[in-house]
């Protein structure tokens, strides 16, 4: 009989089996941000209130029908060999002729996803860097950020890398541009 020698896993595979091996509290979500484990309690009123206004928005508007996932977890592809992410987007949106979510396990692949959407709580800059940079690597198009510190709502589009190229940032109260698939304007007015 002849051992087998085995490699030591790499310490990024034992850090994402030890994430989704993970338990929380009740209404905590865990998160793997660009190999940091990052643990988010429940959102505060507002924050949810800038979410239902939005998906409202997008529902009632968009070009082309969407279906919505809040709290949908995604493994992110990298664009290189840098850490693995698997985070979960306030919002998630995908064409509803996709069907993306209906099978979907608990953390899906985001090929076919159409926009994320943050809201900023408790690790803002978490939600205005490392998120966006990890979205942008998974290939996501566009990347809304909702950041009540600086009270603006920035769209990130074209992605490519480790970020998105274009980004438009607008007061909140003033309307963002939503392209293709969603093509209308997104008011924040009553974000306020």
């Amino acid at each position: 009989m002849t051992a087998v020698a085995h490699e030591p896993l790499a310490q990024a595979d034992v850090l994402l089996e030890g994430f989704l091996a993970l338990e929380t509290p009740e209404g905590f979500r865990a998160e793997l941000i660009e190999g940091e484990i990052v643990v988010t309690p429940p959102p505060d009123g507002d924050h949810e209130k800038y979410i239902s206004r939005m998906v409202r928005q997008v529902i009632e508007r968009s070009r082309t029908d969407m279906d919505f996932s809040g709290n949908k977890g995604l493994k992110l592809r990298s664009a290189d060999a840098g850490p693995r992410s698997h985070t979960i987007p306030d919002v998630t949106f995908a064409p509803v002729e996709l069907d993306l979510f209906a099978a979907a396990e608990s953390w899906m692949p985001c090929d076919g996803v159409a926009m994320v959407v943050e809201v900023t709580s408790t690790r803002p800059q978490a939600d205005r860097e490392a998120e966006r940079r990890c979205h942008a690597r998974g290939g996501i198009p566009l990347y809304l950020l909702v950041d009540r510190g600086a009270s603006s709502v920035t769209l990130f589009s074209d992605p490519q890398g480790h970020d998105y190229r274009q980004h438009c940032t607008m007061p909140l109260g003033k309307p963002i541009a939503l392209p293709e698939p969603f093509a209308f304007d997104l008011e924040t007015s009553d974000f306020l």
